[in-house]
């Protein structure tokens, strides 16, 4: 038995399917279905039953799986344990963070990182929500900044800031002009959304509803749009397709007047999001924890309402 093969089944546990798990785990489907029957042959127990495309896990099998979460966790602590008997200051921080917020989030904090504790370098990765929280269960992130609603994971956390949402549109839209956007007018628009598997498309079909719904009236998801990337999705507006929902952060400190783009913000009640930094309870390093958020709430973004006496939390 070997961590690896650990590793394995908690994926394939998570994802239920072979082919996802592999990929999470940047290894061959074949390579990862080999592990996983050795160690059952090992066990002597079936720890999944295989039903063409369907993946489930037996009774038995989700006992172990349970355990594997929790032999990984506690190598991971090793490994922490090992660093902080150092310095916790001193060596990488791997730290992940959610597309939606990276761009306009790292270049200030690894300025003031560099600035602040350069012995202490960050390992930075972007990924979608789900993506990072299986990485710090499995211990390959240390931290990962996100926004909630997160799902339950055991995870502990800590809000950083409350960050507004503006509504972006062509220059010559008639509502260029408006001082405020109700959340509701928007239903009668066309609207550019992120793809699925970004936590920030969930909260933009929060704050209207309507788009998530197909109609052959004309309306909702029948006139929206999808793109890969929050820039993406700002060139398609700026190019007349249609109006998109961005968080504050995004917009520009001092966006050009002579831009194709205008910032109109919501009618209250403004939508918003919370982020938070999330990490393993396990975790021992805290002061290299406490000195990436500090480093955080030191950054100025747009719109943001930092909050650097949040209590710590549990998802």
């Amino acid at each position: 038995m070997t961590l690896t093969e650990l590793k394995y089944i908690v994926a394939v546990s998570r994802h239920k399917h072979f082919g996802h798990a592999a990929e999470a785990c940047f290894v061959a489907q074949p390579t990862l279905s080999v592990a996983i029957k050795k160690l059952e042959d090992e066990l002597g127990v079936i720890i999944f039953e295989r039903g063409g495309s369907e993946i489930s896990v037996t009774p038995l099998g989700a006992q172990i799986v349970a355990q594997a979460e929790r032999v990984l966790e506690q190598t991971a602590a090793i490994k922490e344990l090992a660093r902080q008997n150092k310095d916790p200051l001193s060596g990488q921080f791997r730290l992940g963070v959610i597309y939606t917020i990276a761009p306009y989030l790292l270049p200030q904090l690894v300025k003031s990182m560099i600035e602040h504790v350069p012995q202490m370098p960050l390992i930075l990765q972007e990924n979608y929500t789900t993506r990072l929280i299986e990485l710090l269960r499995q211990g390959e992130l240390d931290a990962a900044i996100m926004a909630l609603p997160l799902p339950s994971s055991g995870l502990q956390m800590q809000a950083l800031y409350d960050e507004p949402f503006v509504v972006a549109m062509p220059k010559n839209h008639p509502w260029a002009s408006h001082a405020a956007i109700p959340a509701e007018d928007l239903k009668s628009e066309t609207m550019l959304l992120l793809g699925a598997g970004h936590c920030f498309r969930d909260q933009v079909l929060e704050v209207c509803p309507e788009m998530s719904r197909f109609s052959t009236a004309g309306d909702g998801i029948a006139r929206t749009f999808e793109g890969s990337s929050l820039e993406t999705i700002r060139h398609m507006v700026a190019s007349g397709i249609g109006l998109t929902v961005l968080p504050a952060a995004s917009v520009p400190p001092t966006p050009d007047k002579d831009g194709m783009l205008r910032y109109v913000p919501f009618a209250d009640p403004i939508p918003s999001r919370r982020v938070v930094i999330a990490w393993r309870k396990s975790f021992t390093r805290q002061a290299a924890l406490e000195a990436v958020r500090q480093g955080i709430l030191s950054c100025k973004l747009p719109g943001a309402t930092m909050l650097p006496d949040a209590v710590v939390t549990e998802s």
